[in-house]
């Protein structure tokens, strides 16, 4: 890839990671579309890490007083609202591993197209408006529970489907649950955490298996743009929630479908 690709994916990678609108399905269609090359293993993992540092930092408080609560649990038996959260988290988590796991080979295969991009993209774009028009926005993320939190865990492992959105699915979830969309957001964003350690160091064994030669310079770049851009993507859609709802992410989200379905059909 030349620097323009780079810089053009790893921005696409950080604003839509955390958008309700799919980093997955807006990373495949440079390819789909402009016929670019395929970014590569490599560059994924670069992309991801440059996120994982972006939702770390600006949720650091939160992060900090999540593992030591849940470390103190572990050893000392001690719970309170942030151990109960960081296990709720975790427990949210494994529905997407297992099946991620089981499906990974059959999404590969069948489900990357520009059609199953479209449909998903209308489908959970329309939920997401029901979702955020039908929710009671009461509850808090620490007013969860272990039984909301596996059901979003569920819900997470939809956005296995390019073009679904994990953002978009797990929002999606809150919201039918009772949650605000601000608190709905926040789990949002904390479950994402040990998701894409888990997809980077997945994703970071099998580049060394392959034995490629890694151009460093460039996934520096990818690291460095996608770090700036999800830090910045994550401030301003809480911002934007807090004022306007989720309808500025349906209507983004409607309109991409319909080009979609407009290209496949050219």
């Amino acid at each position: 890839m030349d620097t323009f690709q780079v810089i053009v994916l790893a921005l696409i990678q950080g604003l839509t990671e955390f958008l309700p609108i799919s980093s997955s399905a807006h990373l495949i269609l440079p390819s789909q579309i402009l016929g670019w090359e395929d970014q590569g293993l490599a560059f994924d993992v670069a992309v991801h890490i440059g996120s994982l540092l972006a939702v770390v930092l600006y949720f650091r408080q939160e992060v900090v007083s999540l593992l030591t609560a849940w470390f103190a649990s572990l050893v000392k038996g001690q719970h309170n609202d942030d151990s109960k959260l960081a296990w709720w988290i975790i427990l949210a988590t494994l529905p997407a591993v297992i099946l991620g796991f089981a499906l990974k080979d059959m999404i590969e295969l069948y489900l990357r197209g520009p059609g199953v991009i479209a449909i998903t993209t209308v489908i959970f774009g329309l939920l997401l408006w029901w979702a955020d028009r039908m929710s009671r926005l009461e509850l808090t993320e620490y007013q969860t529970g272990w039984k909301k939190a596996l059901l979003i865990g569920f819900a997470q492992a939809l956005a296995l489907i390019p073009g679904t959105s994990r953002s978009g699915a797990t929002i999606t979830a809150a919201l039918m649950l009772g949650l605000g969309r601000e608190a709905a957001a926040r789990f949002s964003f904390l479950m994402s955490i040990p998701v894409i350690l888990g997809a980077a160091m997945l994703m970071g064994k099998d580049l060394l298996e392959s034995g490629h030669v890694i151009d460093y310079s460039s996934l520096a770049l990818g690291v460095g743009v996608s770090f700036v851009a999800a830090y910045l993507c994550i401030h301003l859609f809480l911002k934007i929630i807090s004022r306007m709802g989720m309808t500025p992410f349906v209507i983004y989200r409607l309109a991409l479908g319909a080009f979609l379905c407009a290209f496949i059909f050219m």
